[in-house]
């Protein structure tokens, strides 16, 4: 159950006009009154007119001298179910309005409140319009009625069995409004302006060292682009538009950074690059995979921080997570790159709360979103595919410890959204590293039988409990050949295998082999796909702050138990 304030008007008359209409496009069928601060209130879909409607609700209006008449006297609200709900009665609907209303202080039950009345005009929702003065002439007690309308449509969702929206903070990006959602429909476009702008804004933002970087980047995007300067030149902040996005008078509407979301304003932006290098890594010949390897590492050494961290330094490593998500999205192949945009549009709720994020912690992570973008699309098959594979795998692992902080912190839906994106990443996953997978599993099933033996043998060493479960899985042959890869380069494989086991646990996970690969080709420096050339990474505690490094060593299992795949 979702309720919106909207702004306050001039027009009684204007509005009700509006919501007996058919809409901008045909959208409202039957409109009829549900309920109204008296029962014999005429309904203009009825067979009464919107006259004796506007009448009866201004009345009280009327009643006071001019000069003690408020200007904007229309109070506006909706209560829309939320998707996937059953459809209410008109009874029910007038039960859920007049309790918003009281609720809201608009009519508080105390028989002298606003004249109000509730619109139903779709299946889904209902408009619910007020005159603020009330019948002693007093003004009503209505302040915060958004986060009162909130509270009490929590209680709804409770008694009438319906979804249960999880409450807000106020760290939301602002929702499009119902004018900019018609007109995306009008124009044929699956999103409205504000939500592409956002989109493409977090994404140019990503992995930036500069305030000159980030408006190039706005450029290159192809938007149009305004800044606020002050009297000295420095800049105050920005507006954007799309080229295509046009008013009534032909010209571009603008949004400005803060609009389009709270963490999208020049001064937080600006936040982001304290401590931020200027160059981006000197990229090898193995150009996007070595980029992948550099962001799995940062990812685990964002993990460790968010099991072990301070509040303002775990909210820096899910704040840069998302910029990685976004850099990934921008240079996945065409085959993840739906699901990898799916999962940064999610997380980035998850990476918005009231706990402040100390930046400077946050230096790996952005460095990787940074060099992701500078080396280029990756072409999803070969080395990079499977690198690809490697650090969606780790970006996984990262989303469900965000959502396991935020459940801890009480923040419901950054955990809700943390989990959404780690949905997508598993559908990421999947697509991604099929191929890879199936070519490890063959190396595997060509093993000399001694040599599968002595890998199963080091898998019961490490993990006796887990051990048939692993070696059941269609993956082992392909934890077989990265156990023997390892000891070919020199690794004990041993020592690994028990160092992969012991940090985070495995009870949940679907298919402990697969995760038990990519950790282990990425601690061995292992290549992804076996046969590519590959180039070495540097050792990662050469990039590794000294937090995470004490992190890393930590010994204490990690407190995550939501599923993996």
């Amino acid at each position: 159950m979702i309720p919106s304030i909207h702004k306050q008007g001039t027009s009684t008359a204007g509005l009700i006009t509006y919501l007996y209409s058919p809409g901008r496009s045909e959208e409202h069928t039957d409109p009829h009154l549900v309920a109204s601060f008296d029962s014999l209130a005429p309904d203009p879909g009825r067979g009464a007119t919107e006259e004796d409607l506007r009448q009866l609700l201004d009345e009280p209006l009327h009643l006071l001298p001019g000069d003690r008449r408020p200007d904007n006297h229309v109070w506006h609200a909706s209560v829309r179910a939320a998707p996937g709900d059953r459809t209410l009665t008109d009874a029910e609907w007038a039960d859920i309005a007049r309790r918003v209303i009281a609720a809201t202080g608009i009519d508080p039950g105390d028989g002298a409140g606003c004249r109000w009345a509730a619109v139903r005009h779709a299946d889904d929702h209902i408009h619910l319009i007020a005159t603020l003065v009330r019948e002693d002439g007093r003004k009503p007690d209505h302040h915060r009625s958004g986060q009162r309308a909130q509270t009490e449509c929590r209680r709804i969702e409770a008694d009438y069995d319906l979804h249960r929206v999880a409450p807000g903070d106020g760290t939301a990006a602002k929702r499009p409004t119902s004018a900019e959602s018609h007109k995306a429909k009008r124009q044929g476009r699956d999103r409205t302006s504000r939500e592409e702008l956002r989109e493409t804004v977090r994404r140019a933002a990503a992995g930036t060292a500069s305030e000159t970087e980030f408006f190039d980047r706005l450029a290159s995007a192809g938007l149009l682009v305004r800044r606020r300067t002050a009297p000295s030149g420095d800049t105050l902040g920005y507006t954007v538009a799309l080229p295509e996005d046009r008013n009534k008078d032909g010209l571009p509407v603008f949004y400005s950074g803060s609009k389009l979301a709270p963490d999208l304003s020049l001064p937080r932006i600006r936040e982001r690059w304290t401590g931020t290098p200027t160059q981006p890594t000197a990229v090898p010949a193995s150009g996007p995979a070595f980029a992948r390897r550099l962001a799995t590492d940062a990812l685990w050494q964002a993990v460790l921080l968010i099991d072990h961290g301070g509040d303002g330094t775990v909210a820096a490593q899910i704040a840069a997570a998302g910029e990685v998500l976004d850099a990934l999205a921008k240079t996945s192949a065409a085959h993840t790159r739906h699901q990898l945009s799916q999962a940064a549009t999610a997380f980035e709720r998850a990476a918005r709360s009231h706990v402040r994020a100390e930046r400077g912690h946050d230096r790996a992570l952005r460095q990787a979103a940074r060099d992701l973008i500078h080396s280029g699309p990756a072409l999803g098959r070969g080395e990079d595919g499977a690198t690809t594979a490697m650090v969606v795998d780790m970006a996984f692992f990262l989303a469900t410890a965000a959502a396991t902080w935020h459940s801890r912190k009480h923040h419901a839906q950054q955990a809700a959204a943390a989990l959404q994106a780690a949905e997508h990443l598993r559908a990421a996953y999947q697509a991604t590293a099929a191929q890879p997978m199936a070519v490890l599993q063959l190396r595997g099933q060509h093993l000399a039988l001694r040599v599968e033996q002595r890998q199963a043998h080091l898998v019961r060493q490490a993990r006796p409990e887990l051990a048939e479960q692993v070696l059941s899985e269609p993956g082992w042959p392909a934890l077989a050949a990265t156990l023997d890869d390892a000891r070919n380069a020199g690794h004990d494989p041993a020592a690994l295998l028990a160092d992969a086991t012991r940090r985070r646990e495995l009870g949940t996970a679907t298919s402990i082999s697969d995760v038990l690969v990519w950790r282990l080709r990425r601690s061995a420096h292992l290549p992804a796909a076996p046969g590519t050339p590959h180039t070495p990474t540097a050792r990662s505690s050469q990039r590794t702050p000294p937090a995470a490094r004490a992190a890393q060593q930590a010994t204490a299992p990690a407190t995550a138990s939501t599923r993996r795949r």
